[in-house]
């Protein structure tokens, strides 16, 4: 398999795009109507058919930074809609005051632009907060008090938490569970105008204390909480659980599918419920929300637990949630990733029921595949050593071409300055080579890439016996591009970057954040399994148009890899550059 044509790899199998077209063949959400925005089913009554074939939706809490794990999710709510002419929502799940911020919800704006997606459908503007959904949730959490399916617990957590029984035991009913109808709406009413601390109540909906699964043991829908929240303010002193909020999002929504993670399927059978008492009292119009479940982004050499990563931030063993190592999307888009390789991950790995861990190489090699399609070449000496061409004139300089991207030639070819001292790597030159070495070596000779050919005489080195230059001659006949460069035969060919012209620039070599596939498995602190060669600084010599790289920039320097100009630390006509990953995989050669 050539790099410059790679064989196409089929995208694995997606189950629920399965469904979605069966879903559409049949007709299923054919009759749905919306009225331009979500709304309990009295707004939809009279309104036009929805325009949108399917609606999905992707709900992230705004209390932290989303990661790797997110990018499925993402690509699957709004590659869906895509795909089937529907429509995806970006929906911040906001029930919680005291865990959220705006910080977050600008942070997760951004990453999925970033990723390419767009909630915005000409006048249909589909960014929604669960939290403007507060009185409609409150108006169902009455509907099934006045219906018998919900009251008022006054137990304490620990009482609740010892009468939900076990997996094989089943639930205490509360003593409170009988209560009358009026008395549960004076409660609730109570509760929401803040009569009572936090704790002294909760709202239960009322369904089977014996039920198998242990979330249809009168799961709590309403706790007290006296809390700012970012968008309401002090507006409620009640908030809605995630597992009662959630469905009825859905359903205000009109989403048709609702896809989440493996660790929500013990969760269906009450988001069933839920919607089905509140379609039953017609507040909600049908067809009704469905949710599926897929397996979550595992991956090695990563951690995406939350916990976890709050301690790699808070502990400083990164410098922050946009570290180009935290595998968060702001630290991906720093460290040069594309949004092109997330999307090609995640159509290789397809969509399934079934738990796998995914070789981090494997999005390695997405994004080298991406980049090598979208990257310009450019020459960067990594660690410069002086070589000095002693036959040619001191002071003159001319320029030599090389093209922007061997695999794009309309876009050109740029001027690359050639003098008599240039800086290539300190490995390309060795007094004393093994076998098979063809690069510089005293008697050798060797092509200055887009250059001349030159012969190497020898070396000078400081009081320590440490090489401080090159020397060799040029060949004046043989520059590249011209009739003569092809006379002399020879198998080095060595980057170079003119002394005089070169920009001196931080270059950052980032790698995996941890050295074992499995940080902290068995009884390991994960902390003991960090890369301690997971960023590596140096000063590096580049090719002089590198200087005026804008932040967010890539290119490949060839021969060591993708390359970013660092989008926080870089600054104008002095840029900072990321490596965001090699030209091959290191890792699996090496393990």
């Amino acid at each position: 398999m050539s790099k410059a044509n790679p064989t196409p790899v089929a995208p694995a199998a997606n189950f629920i795009r399965n469904i979605v077209e069966a879903d559409l063949a049949a007709g299923k959400y054919a009759r749905r109507r919306w009225a331009g925005q979500p709304g309990l089913a009295e707004s939809h009554a009279q309104a036009p058919l929805d325009p949108a074939r399917i609606r999905t939706r992707f709900p992230p809490e705004p209390n932290g930074y989303l990661h790797f794990g997110h990018a499925k999710s993402i690509c699957l709510n709004f590659g869906l809609a895509q795909q089937f002419g529907g429509r995806c929502h970006l929906r911040f799940d906001d029930t919680n005051p005291e865990k959220e911020e705006q910080e977050y919800v600008d942070s997760i704006i951004d990453s999925v632009k970033w990723l390419g997606f767009d909630w915005q459908d000409g006048e249909e503007n589909n960014l929604y907060y669960a939290s403007n959904y507060f009185p409609w949730m409150l108006q169902c959490a009455e509907h099934l008090i006045r219906t018998g399916h919900a009251y008022v617990d006054s137990q304490s957590a620990e009482e609740m938490r010892i009468n939900r029984g076990t997996l094989t035991e089943p639930g205490k009913e509360s003593p409170y569970r009988n209560r009358s109808v009026e008395e549960n709406l004076d409660l609730f009413r109570r509760m929401q105008a803040g009569e009572f601390p936090d704790g002294a109540h909760v709202l239960r909906a009322k369904i089977d204390m014996a039920s198998p699964n242990i979330n249809l043991r009168d799961p709590a829908i309403y706790r007290i909480r006296h809390a700012i929240h970012h968008n309401t303010g002090d507006r409620y002193c009640v908030y809605p659980m995630y597992t009662f909020a959630h469905p009825i999002e859905d359903a205000l929504e009109n989403i048709t599918h609702s896809i989440c993670t493996l660790e929500f399927e013990d969760q269906r059978p009450f988001y069933d419920w839920l919607l089905e008492r509140l379609a039953e009292g017609g507040l909600l119009q049908r067809p009704l929300p469905h949710q599926y479940e897929f397996s979550r982004l595992n991956l090695t050499y990563v951690v995406l637990s939350k916990r976890k990563l709050i301690q790699l931030v808070e502990e400083k063993h990164v410098d922050g949630w946009d570290d180009p190592r935290m595998p968060t999307l702001v630290g991906a888009r720093r460290r040069g990733y594309t949004p092109e390789g997330f999307k090609l991950l995640m159509e290789r790995v397809g969509v399934s029921k079934s738990d796998s861990l995914i070789d981090y190489a494997l999005l390695e090699d997405c994004m080298r595949e991406t980049m090598n399609e979208l990257d310009e070449r450019r020459i960067a000496v990594l660690d410069p050593v002086k070589l000095i061409i002693t036959n040619y004139p001191e002071g003159r300089s001319e320029l030599c071409q090389a093209p922007n991207h061997p695999l794009k030639p309309e876009l050109g070819k740029r001027d690359m300055p050639f003098s008599r001292e240039l800086w290539i790597e300190r490995e390309d030159f060795m007094e004393s080579p093994g076998k098979g070495y063809n690069r510089l070596f005293p008697g050798n000779m060797a092509r200055l890439r887009y250059g001349y050919v030159v012969k190497c005489t020898g070396c000078e080195k400081d009081d320590t016996g440490k090489i401080t230059a090159v020397l060799c001659e040029y060949l004046p006949d043989t520059k590249s591009g011209t009739p003569g460069a092809d006379s002399v035969k020879v198998k080095g060919n060595l980057h170079w970057v003119s002394v005089p012209h070169a920009y001196t620039a931080e270059v950052r070599l980032y790698d995996r954040l941890f050295k074992e596939a499995a940080p902290g498995a068995g009884d390991r602190n994960f902390l003991d399994d960090l890369n301690p060669d997971s960023r590596i600084t140096l000063t590096a010599q580049l090719e002089p148009c590198l200087k005026d790289a804008l932040p967010e920039q890539r290119f490949q320097f060839e021969r060591h890899g993708y390359f970013v100009a660092d989008r926080v630390d870089s600054r104008p006509g002095a840029p900072v550059f990321n490596r965001a990953v090699t030209l091959k995989d290191s890792w699996g050669k090496a393990g």
